[in-house]
């Protein structure tokens, strides 16, 4: 029998897609599945970026690029970030990456390892505390809690970084819960921060334009107090739709303390994935440079579906559901139903055809959660909160 490493023992998994391949083989089946259970838009990428691949590979890029990504793709993602943030970085400090997970991979293993403790947001995205497991750090969970509207807590989370602390993992707007945390309570946590200079700080913004009701959002790239320790990651997927195209990006410190994270980050891409191919970039400039009425249409449509996901699940048996104020989740309450959230979710998978994601596979702070995507069409999510009234009402 063949031993691997006991840190392979410990990976988790993303049961998003785990539940993607269940109700795909239920719908070959011959079954009619909603799938609410997914994390993308449902909208297809817009033409002006199919176009620019398509160019690029007539035009003859069909080579390897640099393993930080070309530099046309890094000054795009450089405006972009000056539009989104009013802050101007280096396109030295800016890396191209297969998309997002890759630059969480990174940060990571940088300062995961035995003995460490790196602090993550539970609920959350359920690869961040696989990724701490790996590294054999102990995965610190920072909650978000539903009377908070699911946002950090400043205190509590400072309260919680010890001198073993190595990394924070942060994400607003948030997967599962659609939680985004105001800018005042990032102004307590980063002035909390100065206590503690020996914490590096991941900052997941992937959701950064996807926020309603006159939300914004607030990058901690408007805090250049902790410039020289935070990492930035972002990406086109969610943004343009291009969740298949496996384009990300992050920033990363700049300055004499921090540089040295760039050219690491630099050489695991030339030991792991080597580069970003060629046509993505030039599709990733477009979507960048190019018009963003589709960008525009598909926050309209998310909008109209979060507000009708909403009051459909108030007014179902036992649920309730705070407003999301960002992202294309929900996270409701079903702890009065008298299911398990698994349980649940399993079964109205397999007997009432609706796809949805149990609240623990985003942390031990989960139960009495599911999380439900309104990335599909209004029509759909209206049938599919009929079926489940219909099953709870059983």
């Amino acid at each position: 029998m063949l031993h691997t490493i006991a840190a392979f023992d410990r990976l988790g998994e993303e049961n998003a897609f785990a539940v993607l391949a269940r109700a795909t083989s239920l719908a070959q089946q011959g079954r009619d599945i909603i799938n609410l259970g997914i994390g993308q838009p449902d909208f297809k990428t817009p033409q002006h970026i199919v176009e620019a691949a398509i160019k690029a590979l007539r035009d003859g890029h069909h080579g390897y690029t640099p393993a930080n990504g070309l530099l046309a793709t890094r000054e795009a993602v450089v405006r972009r970030t000056l539009t989104t943030t009013g802050v101007e970085v280096s396109p030295e400090s800016v890396m191209i990456l297969p998309g997002g997970k890759p630059t969480m991979f990174a940060a990571i293993l940088m300062f995961g390892e035995a003995g460490a403790e790196i602090l993550y947001p539970d609920p959350g995205f359920p690869i961040y505390r696989s990724m701490i497991e790996f590294t054999g750090a102990a995965p610190v969970p920072v909650p978000m809690r539903e009377e908070n509207g699911f946002a950090f807590s400043a205190q509590e989370t400072l309260a919680l970084i010890t001198p073993k602390t190595r990394l924070l993992i942060l994400n607003s707007p948030a997967n599962p819960t659609g939680g985004v945390t105001p800018r005042a309570e990032i102004e307590k946590l980063v002035k909390g921060l100065e206590a503690h200079p020996h914490v590096a700080i991941l900052s997941d913004e992937i959701y950064d334009v996807m926020t309603y009701d006159g939300e914004t959002h607030c990058s901690l790239l408007n805090f250049p107090e902790i410039r020289d320790r935070l990492i930035i990651l972002n990406g086109w997927s969610k943004t343009w739709a291009m969740t298949g195209w496996r384009m990300g990006w992050s920033i990363w410190p700049n300055g004499d303390k921090g540089a040295h994270l760039y050219d690491k980050v630099r050489k695991l891409a030339v030991n792991c994935w080597s580069c970003v191919n060629a046509p993505s970039q030039y599709a990733g400039i477009a979507a960048i440079d190019g018009p963003q009425d589709d960008v525009d249409t598909m926050m309209l449509a998310f909008d109209r579906r979060r507000k009708v996901v909403v009051e459909g699940l108030n007014a179902l048996p036992g649920v309730s559901c705070i407003t999301p104020k960002g992202a294309f989740y929900a996270f409701p309450n079903i702890s009065r139903t008298g299911w398990k959230a698994k349980k649940l979710a399993s079964a109205l998978l397999e007997d009432a055809g609706v796809a949805l994601i149990g609240g623990p596979d985003f942390g031990i702070l989960g139960e009495g959660y599911v999380r439900l995507s309104y990335a599909n069409s209004e029509e759909n999510i209206l049938r599919a909160l009929e079926r489940i009234e219909a099953f709870l009402g059983k």
